[in-house]
């Protein structure tokens, strides 16, 4: 479009250096003179203008893409057509979209080398990634061409898809991947419903974001072939390799993810983004997933090959365009299905910079021309370049013009003007009105509200920072944790404001992290010792308090006899628990002399004391009956100690009379 240079789009679009080509649109780098920013304008090619085919599909992509609109999706800031002249010399109309121009990197750079990104890297591009379908998907929208090149690395840090150029309605039955009898997309990337030419839908998304999770993981995809179509009859027929085969660290909870999202059969994969999302996050977390064991899909793959060799569709498929230029640090947000970049020059920026200056200059002096003419005009123009003004500035550049300036009490939500500043005036900038008329400014009220998640409890203190984060939000942990009874000790239990709460961009989330249960159950320690029953009440956030002593024939001496509170009791963390342990010391009972022989010695033997008898005549006792103990009763003895009993053998016996004794000898 040799004339497009020099060339102001809508009065406004300012048409500067091309800086990527494809085989249906150029993306020039533009300059917005009303709000003062560079953009990235995408032009219909004149070559291709009067084919109605082309100019249906370049509109539907500005149709799709200006319905968006979301943090990790590329900006669409206006749609147009232009009245431009051909290579012909006949005026012919040209479409255009004006689109946020990204400073960054693909991640097509990133994985340039081969080599895998670090999982936790991993796993934040492909959040985002899913975070941008999952808005998409809700807006019936399938992008269908999810691939490395159209995934943007910003140089904060942040995920950017773009190039929404084959993106279809969900609800439209001719969205299968052929146009023009050719399968539009990248081979590696392809859904196999997309090669074989059937009508997708989000789930097609979803592959492909499985194929760039495992490269991530990998540094290569999943199938690669000597032609397109050999990539695509192996994304239709075979089983692709677990990421850890390649890379041995990748967890089985990450292959899980993968595989399911690769799964041949779109019922076998993710029902959605937000579900994918969730089960990657719990994998990241070392969590359960509900991905299926990774053996599951051995059984999955189709027994007869599909008719991709066959379908008209894969016989034109093109191969894959060739990768751009890793030294691309700043790059438009077009498709590389579409577009090669040309090499960068090191003089571009300066010449873009001179140019930007240039045309400063120029506005600076067409206001000022206009603040300064005669007074004797009854028209003036409304300030160009109020948008993004303070009140003060916009004040002073209304009312040196002339003008009356006025502040509405509506505000308007603006990503990309500062709250307080001015984002829309009435009338409208460069509206011609009598002098004395008021101009009425809106402020912004800054970037658009967001809704807080609702899976942030329960998440680890950097997963949920990388979630809050990701949405345009500042993470603030407190300083003291909160008890909970469901939520495990160290893990998201509060945020403020509270999950599903409407905030604004760049409002602070504060996050407490749980300290566990409040109550906890006194353990059993019975028969510890000393050490021993500290641990375990430590182990469950309690302490010791008083030691005390006592007889136990149970314990040896030293170990616990009791705890006060008992074993079972639901007590506040940090209550002081006392312990009383065994003196290993014995009292002798008493009562026991008088009593038998026999429950004597049973009495003594509970209590952990042997026994020893020794008899002697007592006539104050029946035979049998305990005459005394040694050790007395009452006695502090070790335990095992001997006890020696003095049982009574009866009344001494008479000693025979010698007087009988004769007697009887006599007799005899």
């Amino acid at each position: 479009m040799a004339d497009s240079m020099g060339r102001r789009l809508a009065g406004r679009y300012e048409v500067r250096s091309l800086i990527g080509r494809g085989g249906m649109a150029e993306v020039h780098l533009g300059f917005d003179t009303r709000l003062s920013r560079v953009v990235a304008i995408k032009m219909l090619r004149s070559d291709l203008a009067r084919d109605s085919v082309f100019q249906a599909r370049f509109r539907r992509e500005a149709q799709s893409a200006a319905s968006l609109n979301h943090a990790n999706i590329v900006a669409v800031y206006d749609t147009g057509e232009e009245m431009l002249t051909g290579p012909e010399g006949r005026a012919i109309s040209v479409p255009y979209i004006v689109m946020e121009y990204v400073e960054g990197h693909t991640v097509k750079e990133l994985l340039a080398d081969g080599t895998p990104v670090p999982i936790n890297e991993a796993v934040a591009i492909v959040s985002g990634v899913l975070g941008a379908l999952e808005y998409s998907h809700s807006q019936h929208l399938v992008h269908r061409d999810i691939k490395p090149g159209n995934i943007m690395l910003t140089n904060d840090g942040k995920v950017k898809v773009m190039d929404f150029g084959i993106a279809r309605a969900i609800t439209d039955s001719q969205a299968t991947m052929t146009q023009t009898n050719a399968v539009v997309g990248t081979a590696q990337y392809l859904s196999p419903e997309q090669a074989r030419g059937e009508q997708v839908d989000a789930r097609s998304d979803l592959y492909s974001t499985g194929v760039v999770l495992f490269e991530l993981l990998t540094g290569r995809p999943p199938f690669t072939g000597d032609s397109a179509v050999a990539v695509a009859y192996q994304h239709v027929q075979q089983l692709p390799p677990t990421p850890s085969s390649i890379t041995p660290d990748v967890p089985e909870a990450l292959d899980r993810v993968v595989m399911k999202a690769l799964a041949k059969d779109r019922t076998d994969r993710y029902t959605s983004a937000a579900s994918m999302l969730a089960d990657l996050m719990r994998a990241s977390r070392g969590g359960h997933v509900n991905a299926p064991a990774v053996a599951v899909w051995a059984d999955t793959v189709p027994m007869a090959a599909a008719n991709v060799a066959n379908s008209q569709p894969t016989q034109t498929l093109p191969p894959a365009v060739a990768s751009p230029s890793n030294a691309t640090t700043t790059f438009a947000p077009v498709a590389t299905q579409e577009l090669e970049e040309e090499p960068e020059k090191k003089s571009k920026k300066g010449i873009i910079a001179a140019l930007v200056v240039v045309a400063l200059l120029l506005m600076s002096g067409i206001w000022y021309a206009l603040s300064h003419a005669s007074s004797d005009k009854e028209m003036v123009a409304v300030p160009d370049n109020l948008i993004g003004m303070t009140q003060a500035e916009a004040k002073s550049a209304v009312e040196s013009v002339g003008l009356v300036f006025a502040i509405s009490n509506e505000t308007v939500a603006s990503d990309e003007i500062e709250e307080g500043k001015v984002a829309k005036t009435d009338p409208p900038s460069g509206n011609q009105v009598e002098v004395g008329s008021t101009v009425t400014a809106k402020l912004s009220s800054g970037a658009e509200s967001v809704v807080i998640p609702d899976n942030l409890v329960g998440m680890s203190p950097d997963a949920a920072k990388q979630a809050i984060e990701a949405l345009g939000l500042v993470y603030e942990q407190t300083a003291d944790p909160v008890a909970s009874a469901d939520v495990e000790e160290g893990k998201v239990a509060q945020v403020n404001p509270s999950v599903g709460s409407k905030v604004k961009k760049g409002s602070t989330v504060k996050v407490s992290l749980s300290s566990g249960p409040k109550s906890v159950e006194v353990p059993d320690v019975t028969g510890m010792t000393q050490d021993q029953a500290r641990e375990a009440l430590a182990a469950k956030g309690l302490t010791v308090g008083s030691v005390q002593v006592s007889d136990d024939p149970s314990q040896k001496e030293g170990l616990v006899i009791s705890t006060n509170p008992a074993a079972g009791t639901s007590v506040n963390k940090e209550t002081a628990v006392t312990l009383t342990v065994s003196s290993g010391k014995i009292t002798i009972p008493s009562g026991l002399v008088g009593y038998d022989q026999a429950y004597v010695v049973q009495t003594l033997q509970e209590l952990g004391l042997r026994t020893s008898v020794a008899e002697q005549y007592s006539n104050s006792l029946e035979a049998g009956g305990v005459l005394a103990l040694n050790p007395t009763e009452g006695s502090v003895v070790a335990q095992g100690s001997t006890v020696n009993l003095t049982v009574s053998k009866g009344p001494q016996p008479a000693p025979p009379n010698p007087n009988n004794s004769g007697q009887a000898n006599s007799g005899s």
